[in-house]
């Protein structure tokens, strides 16, 4: 085994290897950029090496400078985690001629696999089922519209060298293909250096199954059985579950051979994924076809740790080392039900829009725990850390685990309720609504399940108005409470000689207004009134208690709540069991005539880059028609017209940065 290695990686999936490498005696070296200098992995491993700029082009894509980091710190073996160089085999060849252990597949079976077209000829020829489509080298745009036509649409044009859901895109007819074209090749250009397609039928109503496998340097394989992974948003996967509901034995023991084959074919060696598109067909029979193999450790691999028992960090270490596989199919069991959940800082009611920010609030679920166990946490960041434009958004992992997907089910849910994030935009709530959505309670799963329970998925008010303003004015009068002194003029108990004290609240609710008014009245009791502009949404007596760890227990008239309440300036974050939600608090001396309009303007949504511009000064345009692409956080992003009008100037050029706010190009009102 390995006395030192470095981890040519950052974040969740350093810590999560740095973690295991720890348990094993193995010592760790970190590598960093300008924006992770005080990161969670860099305080998670035994060294760190300063490696370079914050943008990936300047640190973790720079694999001299980790090679050289990896000799001067004595590591013999290098651990790419997942992302970045994983999947480089000149990466993976430069280690073995430093005479570095690369922690995973030969630089052959990488080059063999990471391009999608000639890895599906590969799998042809070792008889792995394939979607209908075209793998060739021509990429004349027009020869590939002529096979697309020919496939006959909806098709999928998908990066060769791609992953990660980048350099994707469907294609419903014919009308679109060129500009989703043209957008996969400058999407791929960037976050792979090769702009190079194939075309593929897109089947319909498809699933995601993996199937993990394993192979040493003694010609063992084995597949540690699948993961469903076909909640996905941008192509992206959401939540992944093991093992695959509706999975017959039979099914399984198909796909984990054909899986075993397809690693055989390339001598494999260390941890991989197949990854197969399913179809389904009416009377529940599915059909399955080879999409790609990732030659590296998943983002999801917790869930088949959580099924089998196995650390596959562990096995990693042991099968680059020389060992062989820890164990055998025979000796491989299914145990319970596992699903990961996947917390990025993003925007899901605004087309999941990437966010940045201060975790100002980090609060996780109790009963976490690395080990297999009910609830664990994967994450590469502390409370106070910021989320950059730099780097992908996923904040942490949160897996359960159950005897079954019921209970699963209940424990991701009760979980998620428990975690609270303050600081920055996130799908916490979004996840939990994916969780309880009929589709998903019933396993009535394909990759269209997030646009099909759209209805219950986005700007759902999970915490009733009402409430929340409960829960905030609680908070006001349990934090005065807390800072009056002795002197009886200080306090703010609303007493009054004559009368009843009526204190009103003004708040913010998602662009709602909405007010508040609460009565003092004898004993320190109170009645508040909810209403907005055009009824009132409750009445009755307020009464709270605040317990030992910070939540309030509260009622407004005969609704009840259990509610935790964290400011930020006049914003005001409510968690509930049922929820969460933000209220604005609004100032009572503050008048609309200080307010400025944003009429005319069209601002970028977050710091990135811009990609191109799709109009020039002096074009009408229609409200909603596309203006401008932006490029951050590894993926494009279409920023449309907020209104009807006419381009008066553009202010940025395509290739420049710009930060969040910046004022990209004006708009007239149309005459």
């Amino acid at each position: 085994m390995f006395n030192k290695i470095l981890i040519a990686n950052r974040g969740e999936i350093a810590c999560r290897v740095a973690a295991t490498a720890r348990r094993m005696g193995v010592k760790t070296v970190a590598v960093y950029s300008d924006a992770d200098a005080h990161s969670k992995h860099v305080a998670s491993c035994d060294e760190a090496v300063y490696i370079g700029g914050s943008a990936p082009k300047d640190s973790y894509l720079r694999w001299e400078r980790i090679i050289d980091a990896a000799k001067a710190t004595g590591a013999q073996a290098v651990h790419p985690g997942y992302g970045f160089l994983s999947e480089n085999e000149e990466f993976a060849q430069a280690c073995a001629s430093a005479g570095l252990v690369f922690i995973g597949p030969p630089a052959s079976a990488i080059q063999a696999m990471g391009l999608k077209a000639e890895s599906k000829q590969l799998m042809e020829k070792a008889g792995v089922p394939l979607v209908p489509g075209y793998h060739g080298p021509d990429q004349d745009p027009e020869m590939l519209k002529r096979e697309a036509d020919r496939i006959g649409y909806p098709v999928l044009i998908k990066a060769s060298a791609g992953g990660g859901g980048k350099g994707m895109r469907a294609v419903e007819s014919a009308a679109g293909f060129a500009d989703a074209l043209a957008s996969c090749k400058r999407e791929a250009i960037n976050s792979f250096g090769d702009d190079a397609v194939l075309i593929e039928k897109y089947v319909q109503r498809p699933r995601h199954i993996e199937i993990q496998v394993f192979g040493d340097t003694h010609g063992n394989y084995v597949y540690l059985f699948e993961r469903d992974c076909s909640v996905q948003r941008r192509h992206q996967k959401v939540l992944e579950e093991a093992p695959a509901p509706g999975m017959t034995e039979a099914m399984r023991q198909q796909m984990g051979d054909a899986a075993v084959s397809a690693a055989r074919a390339v001598n494999y060696v260390g941890a991989g994924t197949v990854e197969f598109i399913v179809e389904q067909r009416d009377g529940g029979e599915m059909n399955f076809f080879f999409m790609e193999m990732n030659t590296r450790l998943q983002v999801e691999h917790p869930v088949t740790e959580a099924i089998t028992g196995e650390d596959l960090v562990e096995w990693q270490l042991r099968v680059a080392s020389g060992e062989k596989l820890p164990k055998q199919q025979g000796e491989l069991k299914i145990i319970g039900h596992a699903i990961e959940a996947r917390i990025c800082a993003e925007n899901p009611d605004n087309n999941f829009l990437p966010a940045t920010g201060t975790l100002n609030v980090y609060r996780k679920p109790a009963g976490v725990s690395f080990e297999r166990g009910d609830v664990r946490i994967d994450d590469g960041v502390r409370e106070g850390d910021a989320i950059s434009p730099f780097y992908d958004s996923m904040i942490a992992k949160l897996i359960v685990h159950g005897d079954n997907r019921e209970q699963a089910l209940a424990r991701l849910d009760e979980a998620l309720a428990q975690t609270r994030i303050v600081g920055l935009n996130t799908n916490v709530q979004f996840l939990r609504l994916v969780v309880r959505s009929d589709s998903f309670a019933k396993a009535n799963l394909d990759t269209a399940l997030i646009q099909r329970e759209a209805a219950v998925l986005f700007k759902q008010e999970t915490v009733g108005i009402p409430l929340a303003v409960a829960s905030v004015v609680a908070n006001v009068l349990d934090a005065e409470a807390q800072a009056q002194g002795s002197d009886p003029f200080s306090h703010r108990d609303g007493w009054r000689s004559l009368g009843v004290l009526q204190r009103p609240f003004d708040f913010d609710y998602a662009g709602r207004p909405v007010s508040a008014s609460l009565s003092y009245l004898p004993q320190g009791q109170y009645v508040l009134n909810v209403q907005d502009a055009e009824q009132s949404l409750a009445t009755g007596p307020l009464r709270f208690a605040r317990g030992p760890d910070g939540a309030f227990d509260l009622q407004l008239g005969d609704q009840r709540a259990r509610a935790s309440v964290y400011m930020q300036g006049d914003a005001a974050h409510v968690f509930t069991p049922a929820g969460a939600t933000r209220l604005d608090l609004l100032d009572p001396l503050a008048h609309a005539g200080d307010a400025h309009s944003e009429g005319g303007r069209l601002t970028a949504p977050m710091p990135g880059k811009v990609v191109s511009f799709a109009v020039k000064a002096g074009d009408k345009v229609s409200k909603g028609q596309p203006l401008a692409v932006m490029e951050a956080m590894k993926m494009e992003h279409t920023i449309a017209a907020p209104a009807d009008g006419v381009v008066a100037e553009l202010l940025y050029t395509p290739g420049d940065q710009v930060t969040e706010g910046a004022e990209l190009l004006k708009l007239e009102a149309a005459t």
